[in-house]
């Protein structure tokens, strides 16, 4: 699978899918988790998952999960859906996983609880775009240009960002990826995975990567603005 993140999805694996709620993380469309599962409950979720279709969600928490944690806190409806990409199991029962993220969830109810962890009905969020296709195709094009500054000003790492441009195909994949890779800030990231409008997510990711580019290289990051 490329790193647009995208792959067909069987919509009857949504009908029993499995959250994961975590407090500060968002996992995008195209982008990396690392996992450490420790706790009971998510071990047999994650082993349930590697038996079957290798998803799950991860679900953020809303604020004051705290007093709730050991139940089923509120989380925000929109979702990062991922799959297992490799999975290690160690001697005394604990996971180590990588995710990688392969779309946006909503979810549209809460499932009784049956297991340990906590399973939802939900329902794939398609991008919609609001505007015509040249705006797209214009900040495609930007985002990518604002990348290659971006890639010449960093001391490290420049060639992976270049290949992961060359890598998104079309511009919400793109703006996806980049974001995932870039943005670290967790209500930012949230944010993008609840804009369904690619044109509006490849603004923003581009709004940050201007910010990276001018305290990198201030009179680069002015001139691409």
């Amino acid at each position: 699978m490329s790193m647009s993140g995208r792959e067909d999805i069987d919509p009857a694996f949504l009908d029993g899918l499995p959250i994961f709620p975590l407090p500060n993380a968002v996992l995008l469309p195209g982008g990396l988790m690392p996992l450490h599962v420790f706790e009971p409950r998510y071990r047999e979720l994650t082993r349930d998952c590697l038996e079957g279709a290798r998803l799950m969600a991860i679900a953020r928490l809303r604020p004051g999960y705290e007093a709730a944690y050991d139940d089923r806190p509120a989380v925000y409806p929109s979702c990062g859906l991922g799959r297992i990409l490799a999975s290690e199991e160690l001697t005394d029962g604990r996971f180590l996983l990588v995710l990688r993220g392969i779309g946006r969830v909503r979810i549209e109810s809460e499932l009784p609880p049956v297991r340990s962890y906590r399973e939802v009905r939900a329902s794939l969020i398609a991008d919609d775009l609001s505007r015509s296709p040249d705006a797209a195709r214009i900040g495609h094009a930007h985002l990518l240009a604002l990348c290659e500054r971006l890639a010449m000003a960093l001391d490290r790492g420049g060639d992976e960002l270049r290949a992961l441009c060359r890598d998104c195909s079309t511009p919400g994949t793109c703006a996806d990826a980049i974001a995932a890779a870039l943005i670290m800030d967790h209500c930012e990231r949230q944010r993008l995975l609840e804009t369904v409008d690619p044109v509006d997510r490849l603004e923003r990711t581009a709004e940050h990567v201007g910010r990276l580019l001018c305290q990198l290289a201030p009179c680069a990051g002015r001139a691409m603005n």
